[in-house]
C-alpha cells in the first residue's frame, strides 16, 4: 500500500507561495503550447508576469521549476490513486481506467506534459530519480491490488504489477501519438486485459462491459 500522509491544516497561501504557484502555472501553459525544449526561462517569465531575474529569486533555473512542478504533480496523482484502494479488485481496476483515462486532467494535452516529463529525466538526474520514486509508489500500489486479487495470471503481484504499469504508461503514450488510439479505446483495452490478469472470470467480465 502507499505510505498515508498526514495531512497538514490548511493555511492560506502567502504572496510567496502565490508566485510559485502563479511560474509553474506558466511553465504547464508553456510547454503545452511549445514544448519544454522550445520554452525559454524569459517564456516562463513573461507569461507569470514578471522578469527573468525575479523568477530567479524563487528558482535556480528552467530545470529546477519542471523537478518542483513535477513533484507537485506527482504527489497529488499518488493521492487520487491511493483513494481508490478501499474496493475490491474489480472494482479498483475500473476506478483506475477511469482515473487514467477518463479523468478530467487525463486531457491529451496532459498526456503529452507527462511525456515531456518524461522525456527530460532521461538526461536530467534529479528527475530521473523524482520519476523513479513516482514509478516505484505506483507499482507498489499495484502490488498491492493484485495480492487481494482472486487470482493472479501465470505470474506473481510484482510482476503482473510491472506488466500492469507498462500498460498504463503505453496506452498513454498511444492516445498522445496513434491517432487511431483515443481515449475510451486505451480505457477499454485496460479493462479488458487487466480484469482477467486478477481472476475476473469472463462472464463477469462480458457483464461489467455491458
Amino acid at each position: 500500500m502507499l505510505a498515508k500522509k498526514k495531512k497538514a491544516s490548511a493555511k492560506p497561501a502567502g504572496p510567496g507561495e502565490l508566485r510559485r504557484r502563479k511560474i509553474f502555472k506558466s511553465l504547464h501553459d508553456c510547454i503545452e503550447a511549445e514544448g519544454y525544449v522550445n520554452t525559454s526561462l524569459q517564456d516562463i517569465a513573461n507569461r507569470a508576469e514578471m522578469s527573468a531575474s525575479h523568477l530567479c529569486y524563487y528558482f535556480s533555473g528552467k530545470d529546477a521549476i519542471l523537478l518542483e512542478y513535477f513533484d507537485s504533480v506527482s504527489a497529488r496523482i499518488l493521492e487520487q490513486v491511493e483513494a481508490l484502494s478501499s474496493g475490491t479488485p474489480q472494482e479498483q481496476i475500473s476506478a483506475l481506467a477511469d482515473f487514467w483515462f477518463r479523468g478530467k486532467s487525463r486531457s491529451r494535452k496532459e498526456i503529452g506534459i507527462m511525456l515531456e516529463c518524461f522525456g527530460v529525466a532521461v538526461n536530467h538526474e534529479a528527475l530521473c530519480q523524482a520519476k523513479n520514486r513516482f514509478d516505484e509508489t505506483c507499482k507498489a500500489y499495484l502490488i498491492a491490488l493484485f495480492d487481494g486479487a482472486p487470482s493472479v495470471l501465470g505470474q506473481n503481484s510484482r510482476d503482473a504489477a510491472e506488466v500492469c504499469y507498462a500498460l498504463t504508461i503505453g496506452l498513454r503514450s498511444s492516445v498522445y501519438f496513434d491517432k487511431g488510439v483515443g481515449l475510451e479505446d486505451a480505457h477499454r483495452i485496460f479493462v479488458q486485459t487487466m480484469r482477467p490478469m486478477c481472476g475476473v472470470p469472463a462472464a463477469d467480465l462480458v457483464h461489467s462491459e455491458a
